[in-house]
């Protein structure tokens, strides 16, 4: 398998000068199957083939009628906490799942600019983590090297843009979130200023904070992208009108500040520290002029998005959820959200008061820098290691950008070589608000002055396919026995339903309640299932604890494929209750509430 990277730009040029927009979609779904047997968990959904190739006979349509479209049949991705109408926006939590009428603004602005939209990426729960392994559908990986992290929490997202599979994809950015998976994956990741482009259809993490960011293979592709998302939305209450006189930055007398030495922190990561101080010294000879400033009001900012009352941010976007149903929620996402509970008025003021603070004491900065120079991340960290340590090693990836977006900064990450592991290294330019497009005129003359090193080869170790298996009722996520999947590390595949050929009971006297799925053939219906792939071992060892009267026999499923499932002995039925014109164990287990 052979992987390249996509232009936005070049792809553009030739649909409009008369290319078929219907041959660059075929190639990019022809690329997505052959990765999909490397990293199958970079999606939550992708768009039916005949989808994606019906936007794109509507792309040459409108170009053979004389149109120029700036995305003309340009492909890309959105991540699954952006609204796409008529598909489930998830959040990578089945239980939040719900279907929106209509896509989110960007989403439409991009579509109408031409862009292909191929299917929604996989990410941290509710956006809440920097490493992209939060996630029920699996932990997409560095694409130079599997054993690392891809960084999040817009890590499928990162991937699709890095494995070639699309052009650009849509990240979300809250507290780096936008900026971590482009240095690992060496990619350009354009945080735009707040209100920049309109959030209206994104599930919030921080809703005053958030910001839509954008992927691309490089600094043209995500500037073209700004300029079709960088318009005033009146339908978002947090989208702003920019400055009509644009700030600029010459790279002559260029003032870039620094950090002092002793907060040039790389948690002992010695390639990292390398690093950044070739790109310090590449920046220098270009004609910039290096400044030491003290970024401590900036990190004692950064302290209040998860030690401060922003927490609670968090939890007001999910709080529903967070309370009927808690186990639906990713453990490690639920512990940092449920501190969100605790948050008096009182301390949310005086964090508040704490921010305006540090925001007077960083203005200091431009006194003396036009810019910020930094390391995207001090460092990175493998699966594995992840593991035994998820809050710490997340906390570390977010020195150097959680402060940005409470700090009301624009951001702009670019690629600065790799390590020996093969997994890239970035560093970010910040300015204030509404320096983007000074960001990337800065950025494009900087990278002219790299001397990148040839870009490793994509990691295209194959993903080891286990067994999958559709589950009903208490190992759907939220239910009491989920945790028996989870502990075994089951990547959900999808949600769906069975084929209109079973009905499901009740059992009588069953802790927890379970239900019975049956199959009866004609006078069935479709049942709600969720299927998740588990190694061979892990099943094996699942099916060791399935009780009698279930055990685990074949499921037809909707698009009549098979697949182990639960299913019942017929002594499962004495005393049993049908459930079955309900649809599913949920909508049984919101009865029983209502």
């Amino acid at each position: 398998m052979r992987f390249a990277r996509l232009s936005v730009e070049a792809i553009a040029a030739v649909v409009n000068a008369g290319a078929s927009a219907v041959e660059v979609a075929q190639a990019a779904l022809d690329a997505i199957a052959q990765y999909d047997l490397v990293q199958p968990q970079v999606w939550t959904l992708r768009l039916p083939a005949e989808a994606v190739l019906a936007q794109a006979r509507a792309v040459d349509a409108r170009v053979a009628a004389g149109e120029t479209l700036p995305l003309a049949g340009v492909p890309f991705a959105v991540k699954d906490n952006i609204d796409v109408g008529a598909y489930p926006t998830t959040a990578a939590c089945p239980a939040f799942a719900y279907t929106p009428a209509r896509s989110a603004t960007v989403v439409e602005r991009l579509v109408a600019a031409g862009a292909l939209l191929i299917g929604k990426t996989n990410l941290d729960q509710f956006a809440t983590g920097l490493v992209g392994a939060r996630s029920p559908y699996g932990a997409p990986r560095c694409v130079f090297n599997q054993a690392f992290v891809s960084g999040g929490s817009s890590s499928g997202s990162a991937v699709a843009v890095a494995a070639g599979l699309v052009a650009f994809a849509l990240g979300t950015d809250t507290a780096g979130s936008g900026r971590v998976p482009a240095a690992f994956n060496h990619l350009v990741g354009l945080k735009p200023s707040k209100g920049r482009w309109s959030t209206r259809g994104l599930v919030p993490a921080c809703r005053s904070l958030d910001c839509i960011s954008v992927f691309a293979a490089d600094l043209a592709g995500a500037a073209r992208v700004d300029t079709v998302l960088a318009v005033f939305d009146p339908e978002d209450d947090y989208s702003r009108r920019a400055p009509e006189t644009p700030s600029t930055l010459a790279m002559e007398g260029l003032r870039f500040a620094i950090p002092l030495p002793e907060q040039r922190i790389f948690f002992g990561d010695g390639e990292s520290e390398a690093l950044y101080g070739a790109a310090v010294a590449r920046l220098k000879a270009a004609g910039g002029v290096p400044v030491e400033v003290d970024i401590g009001p900036l990190l004692d900012a950064a302290k209040l998005l998860y030690s401060g009352p922003w927490v609670a941010e968090r939890t007001a976007a999910i709080e529903p959820l967070l309370r009927a149903s808690p186990s639906a929620i990713e453990p490690t996402v639920r512990a940092i959200i449920q501190g969100g509970l605790a948050v008096t008025g009182v301390e949310a003021f005086r964090g508040l008061y704490a921010l305006e603070g540090h925001r007077r004491a960083a203005e200091a900065i431009w006194d003396v820098a036009d810019v910020l120079f930094l390391p995207t991340t001090p460092t990175i960290c493998t699966v594995k290691a992840l593991k035994a340590e998820p809050l710490a090693l997340n906390a570390n990836l977010g020195l150097y950008t959680n402060f940005v977006n409470l700090l009301d900064l624009s951001a702009l990450a670019v690629p600065a070589g790799f390590r020996a592991d093969g997994t890239g290294f970035g560093v970010t330019l910040v300015g204030p608000a509404f320096a983007d497009r000074a960001l990337l005129d800065l950025a494009a003359r900087y990278l002219e002055t790299f001397p990148m090193a040839d870009t490793p080869p994509l990691d295209l170790t194959p993903h080891k396919p286990g067994v999958k298996l559709a589950v009903v009722g208490a190992h759907l996520a939220g239910m009491p026995l989920h945790w028996q999947l989870t502990s075994r590390e089951a990547r959900l595949v999808s949600a769906t339903t069975t084929a209109p050929a079973y009905k499901l009971y009740a059992i009588a006297n069953s802790t927890p309640p379970k239900p019975a799925l049956v199959h009866v053939g004609e006078g069935g219906a479709s049942i709600a299932v969720e299927v998740y792939e588990l190694g061979v071992e892990a099943f094996g060892a699942f099916t060791a604890e399935v009780p009698a009267p279930l055990a685990i026999g074949t499921v037809t499923l909707e698009d009549g494929t098979s697949v182990k499932g639960f299913v019942a002995e017929p002594r499962a039925l004495n005393g049993a209750t049908d459930i079955t014109e309900l649809g599913g164990w949920r909508a049984y287990i919101a009865s029983l509430a209502g």
